[in-house]
């Protein structure tokens, strides 16, 4: 999903066509698809063909800059090696891992915008050493057996959502050198804390239940059952936050994608908690074990041992400065009044819808309790409410 963009290239329709690798259905690739003919596949790559989504990526600093960071940083790794981008976009971090050294880059995308990126690794003279290949990764050929590094920003709003994170695995899977191979990132978290939010959730859920003298109460099912992207202020917090999902990218599969998790978080104040906010940390790691709180750090998180490679953090957490991905606000049908050291646990269910797996399903259980003793819980309220994140 790497997203990045520019404002100022040639035109793609007049310069040479982008290295097409060997596709399994040729005939399929070349022929137009009709509307009717297209899948959520088709949609998604379209949606990246043009370059104002890339442009919001850029300007992201902490995102664009935690990459850069992470490669030119860790030179002596890319050094002479073969590096694959999955999802290159415009091409940025292809041309980061030139400059940190890397002998040869394979970048793939499907989306139109590849034809930009050939302009612009043209223009910034690094043909030689990029090679772009317009396809999926299910199906194309590269021209080696195996790469040294794997870079790819594929990540989406509460982490997981586009699925882009499957086709990396199957790139993974096909051309990483199972020995001594380097995924950038490596490793990825999902994180969960309680907000009280009773201002926005008045005019975005509660609307609904007086609407000129008139009850739509079925459009409020809608609107909370359809999480929210948005900023959420870190003075809003009121809970301990719970780490729902950890992915070590270089071991799981693709059925780890969709997982069942337990959280509990505890009341940091007396408050009431109108919705649970979802965030996610990405780690560059280089195997090595992650180090620092992975809540409210930001950038490098390593020691300055110069015989280790810089880890960095690229995180979305509240208590930071904003990226694109910002936050994704899940409502309670009913917000919950809770006193200081009150707890709200549950199930954090997240899985691909079956019909359009870019999309997600996500089922929260929310329990309020009371904590009696270290073994005894006192359940308040319960409800369990199924979202949509199209």
């Amino acid at each position: 999903m790497e997203k990045d963009s520019t404002t100022e290239c040639s035109n793609p329709d007049s310069a040479s066509s982008t290295t097409q690798a060997s596709a399994k259905t040729p005939s399929t690739a070349e022929k137009p698809l009709l509307s009717a003919e297209k899948t959520s596949s088709d949609y998604y790559f379209e949606s990246y063909s043009h370059f104002g989504i890339h442009e919001e990526m850029l300007k992201d600093a902490h995102r664009t800059g935690t990459y850069r960071d992470s490669i030119l940083q860790n030179k002596h790794l890319f050094q002479g090696k073969v590096v694959l981008d999955v999802g290159c976009g415009t091409g940025i971090l292809s041309m980061f891992a030139v400059q940190a050294g890397a002998a040869k880059v394979y970048a793939v995308d499907s989306s139109d915008i590849i034809d930009f990126a050939r302009s612009i690794i043209e223009e910034n003279g690094l043909s030689e050493k990029i090679e772009l290949i317009k396809g999926k990764v299910e199906e194309i050929d590269l021209p080696v057996e195996k790469v040294d590094i794997l870079i790819s920003e594929w990540m989406g709003y509460c982490l997981l959502y586009e699925n882009m994170l499957e086709t990396v695995l199957v790139a993974r899977d096909r051309w990483l050198d199972k020995t001594t191979g380097i995924m950038l990132p490596d490793w990825a978290s999902l994180y969960i804390v309680g907000i009280e939010d009773f201002e926005y959730r008045a005019s975005k859920i509660d609307f609904w239940d007086n609407v000129y003298g008139f009850k739509m109460s079925c459009l409020k099912r809608e609107a909370l059952a359809e999480p929210l992207v948005d900023v959420c202020d870190a003075e809003q917090t009121m809970t301990s936050s719970a780490c729902v999902c950890e992915l070590d990218l270089l071991s799981i599969t693709k059925e780890d994608l969709a997982f069942t998790s337990q959280y509990e978080i505890t009341a940091e104040r007396d408050d009431t908690i109108h919705a649970l906010v979802a965030f996610f940390d990405t780690d560059f790691s280089f195997g090595q074990k992650r180090s620092g709180n992975p809540l409210k750090t930001r950038s490098r998180i390593s020691r300055d041992d110069p015989t280790q490679p810089r880890q960095y953090r690229l995180t979305t957490s509240p208590w930071t400065k904003p990226t694109h991905w910002k936050q994704t606000v899940f409502y309670l049908p009913n917000p919950c009044d809770l006193k200081q050291g009150e707890i709200m646990q549950g199930t954090f269910a997240l899985k691909p819808n079956d019909k359009n797996p870019r999309e997600m399903d996500i089922d929260i259980v929310f329990r309020h309790t009371r904590r009696l003793s270290d073994d005894t819980d006192e359940t308040l309220s319960s409800q369990t409410v199924p979202y949509k994140l199209r």
